[in-house]
């Protein structure tokens, strides 16, 4: 009960729902690459980043709509690069993911202006125009919260449409079975960039809704995304293993939440900031281990009931 009226007593519920529902993007993003075109992308703390800083750069411009589409079309380019250094060059899916996220520095800190930091306080965007309008409503302060919603159910519908067309398929069999697309005629190559750029179009998205939402773009703002996201996908798998693309999507995103109360109650607990990196760490063992060691469990106790056995014998 302590830990649980610590966080009502702070207020982070609404916070953690907030961000874990912005967050939910990037699982999405991996959703699709990982879970879909079975490609691991490393490259998702740099575009993170990226589509803060193209978000911020044109916000700090006056165009808070215009941002949107501007991070998620850095997204596309981003996925683009690392798809053609997988399918066209040849590079391993990890290494090229490791060598876009490393350029990908220099890149966000020539975006923004050679500087680590753009604050934008005093900058209109998405949610300050919201908040104007909710002022004096039942909704006065959910401007976050509203729109982190309708940005995860826009990208959930999405998908949910999106891997049903021919394209969809067609990227799904990719990731399945490569060496039977080619003998259907469908072109890997095409699907793996075309998967890639919309995922990282997902990923850029919510980089820029994060920045917005907390006011600044820091070049460190996506950094241990793709640890997050990878954890709170296992995590969304826990509970939607299979099924149909809404529920795994929706899992998805539950996913993502669940991993944000957990890393609040660490808060909570009045931890360490430099721990929570470790807490990170943590979940996303035991979200991979857990699955196979419940798996395993039967042949443990099996094992430990023949022991024991022939020790009472």
């Amino acid at each position: 009960m302590s830990i649980i009226s610590t966080i009502f007593d702070l207020g982070q519920l609404q916070t953690v729902a907030e961000l874990g529902l912005i967050s939910s993007l990037t699982v999405l993003a991996l959703f699709l690459s990982y879970s879909m075109l079975n490609v691991c992308d490393l490259s998702t703390d740099g575009c993170f980043t990226f589509g803060a800083a193209v978000g911020a750069v044109v916000a700090l411009n006056g165009h808070p709509y215009l941002s949107i589409a501007a991070a998620m079309l850095a997204g596309v380019l981003s996925g683009f690069i690392t798809a053609i250094l997988q399918t066209v060059l040849g590079i391993d899916s990890l290494l090229a993911g490791i060598v876009v996220n490393t350029g990908l520095y220099s890149i966000n800190i020539a975006v923004m202006k050679k500087s680590s930091l753009l604050n934008l306080n005093s900058v209109e965007t998405v949610f300050t125009m919201l908040k104007g309008k909710l002022a004096g409503t039942f909704l006065e302060g959910k401007q976050t919260l509203i729109i982190a919603f309708i940005a995860v159910v826009a990208v959930v519908a999405f998908l949910s449409l999106f891997l049903k067309t021919k394209l969809g398929l067609s990227i799904r069999a990719t990731g399945n079975n490569p060496d039977m697309v080619k003998s259907s005629s469908i072109n890997p190559v095409m699907t793996t960039i075309i998967g890639l750029c919309i995922a990282n179009s997902f990923t850029a998205l919510s980089g820029c809704l994060l920045a917005q939402a907390q006011k600044q773009a820091e070049i460190n703002i996506g950094s241990g995304m793709v640890t997050v996201a990878l954890a709170s996908l296992l995590i969304g798998g826990v509970f939607v293993k299979r099924g149909k693309i809404p529920f795994r999507a929706i899992g998805a995103v539950l996913g993502a939440v669940i991993f944000r109360l957990v890393y609040q109650i660490a808060i909570g607990l009045h931890m360490p900031a430099f721990m929570l990196k470790l807490v990170s760490s943590v979940i996303v063992i035991i979200a991979i281990a857990g699955p196979y060691i419940k798996s395993k469990m039967p042949e443990y106790i099996r094992k430990a009931k023949l022991k024991s056995g022939k020790k009472v014998g």
